[in-house]
């Protein structure tokens, strides 16, 4: 058995003090946090936002059954900075991670985890992280959670008939073969599976609903984080086959549909059968009323391996797909289900984003909330005391890419987009256009210089940002 580091031993000593102080106090059990976070799915791809093709009988149920927010947005439009937000409480200008290759999370990176770690709560992530590769200080493992079963690289998680997955820091073999890619960005990273036996996102429910029972009597944070509906983007070079791979098409097996199509429905659904399943089997461990459970995606609908986001209108009325910072590449589903707690069939206009989910679930554990982030909790609004909700002044995105290079605000009914360093710059009324059709920059220079200003106030140079924790 390995030592424990400095900072593992001092959150173990305050996750033992807090025990045995609500023991000896009779004091209620914290309440439970399930996160879970669809990968790619777009604001339009549930029932309860509109979608009339696919099938989400149990996402709308927990909507119905608790709150639909209307404008919550993700860290970033595509996977890593995004939940390096989500994890740590910063936006991308100010997150250590702001690009898919931006390295690992440091020990200076206090993540949700690691904070629940600390007030008691035995902490998991199941699924895929993208924060930092084995051997590195941005594991799972190293980084708040108690126990990790998924993909670290987010380049392998493309395969869902993977040939291994990591279980904390061992590698588990699955019953799978696999061709490797060998060109390009993934050479050597992505494939496909040639034998597909175990379909990596069913083990991942196994593994939750696992976690869940073996956890009932004591409080738990549970990260979900599916790779469903992301595509496979090897597989047309590897194997010749589309990306959305599902081991069936269950209720969309006869519809009149591309393969693709079929697939990113079916994926869906399958996602959806599943987290229905975990709601039961909280009802039935009489934990429901105990537990918040929230929902949401890493970033907008994507155009790859096959996939059509306009044909089932993936994105509802909202412009852009992922890799995008127009609506439809950061504004996604989030629902929050607790019952008892979050009142039935509500819904919130409050506007928020993946970095307040930190301060969210740090003050309903009663921890205490790191100085300096940029999310705000949540929790009042989650409970329906809207005037006691603080707002934020703003909202900043940044995402590079290639050649790419974008920055967005969001400011009251007003959104900025700044295409590339210097301009040109877009500037939308969401009251009135929420599809970003109307550009309204050349009415209101006086807005654009404010924005301008707010860029430069919203974001810390990378260079100094990197260096802390080194």
């Amino acid at each position: 058995m390995q030592p424990l580091s400095r900072r593992r031993f001092m959150q173990w000593v305050a996750a033992s003090s807090a025990a045995m102080l609500a023991c000896q106090s009779g004091a209620k059990r914290k309440p439970n946090m399930i996160y879970i976070l669809a990968d790619d799915l777009g604001y339009g791809d549930l029932g309860c936002y509109g979608q009339k093709e696919i099938q989400t009988p149990n996402l709308d149920r927990m909507a119905a059954q608790g709150m639909r927010f209307t404008d919550h947005y993700s860290g970033s439009t595509v996977c890593a900075p995004s939940r390096c937000c989500l994890m740590t409480g910063y936006h991308t200008g100010h997150a250590r991670i702001r690009g898919n290759d931006g390295g690992p999370l440091k020990p200076a990176d206090i993540t949700a985890a690691e904070i629940l770690a600390q007030v008691g709560y035995t902490t998991a992530l199941i699924g895929k992280w993208g924060l930092g590769e084995a051997g590195t200080t941005g594991i799972p493992n190293q980084q708040g959670f108690d126990y990790f079963f998924g993909y670290l690289n987010q380049i392998r998680a493309h395969n869902f008939y993977t040939d291994w997955l990591w279980k904390n820091k061992e590698k588990v073999q699955l019953d799978n073969e696999i061709v490797m890619q060998t060109q390009g960005y993934a050479a050597g990273i992505g494939s496909a599976a040639k034998v597909k036996k175990e379909y990596s996102h069913d083990l991942f429910t196994e593994q939750a609903l696992q976690f869940v029972r073996d956890n009932q009597h004591q409080p738990f944070f549970l990260y979900l984080a599916y790779t469903i509906p992301h595509a496979n983007n090897e597989s047309q070079s590897v194997i010749d086959e589309h990306g959305m791979e599902v081991p069936d098409y269950g209720i969309y097996a006869d519809k009149d549909w591309p393969e693709p199509r079929k697939g990113h429905a079916a994926m869906i659904t399958r996602m959806d059968r599943d987290i229905g399943t975990l709601l039961d089997v909280l009802d039935q461990l009489g934990l429901a009323e105990n537990t918040l459970v929230m929902f949401s995606s890493d970033n907008g609908p994507h155009r790859e391996g096959g996939n059509d986001p306009d044909f089932n209108d993936s994105n509802g009325p909202l412009r852009g797909i992922k890799r995008d910072l127009y609506e439809g590449g950061i504004r996604v589903p989030f629902i929050a289900w607790w019952p008892g707690t979050i009142q039935d069939k509500t819904t919130s206009t409050h506007v928020s984003a993946f970095w307040d989910v930190l301060p969210t679930v740090a003050e309903i554990a009663g921890a205490d909330i790191p100085n300096g982030i940029d999310g705000l909790s949540m929790l009042p609004a989650l409970k329906g005391d809207e005037a006691q909700q603080a707002q934020h002044e703003y909202l900043y995105w940044e995402f590079h890419e290639g050649q790419a290079s974008k920055q967005a605000i969001r400011k009251g009914k007003w959104k900025f987009i700044s295409l590339r360093p210097g301009g040109p710059f877009e500037l939308y009324d969401l009251e009135k256009d929420l599809g970003e059709q109307n550009d309204l920059s050349h009415q209101h220079p006086e807005l654009i210089d404010e924005f301008e200003a707010l860029l430069a106030k919203a974001r810390t140079p990378d260079e100094d940002w990197r260096l802390r924790g080194e």
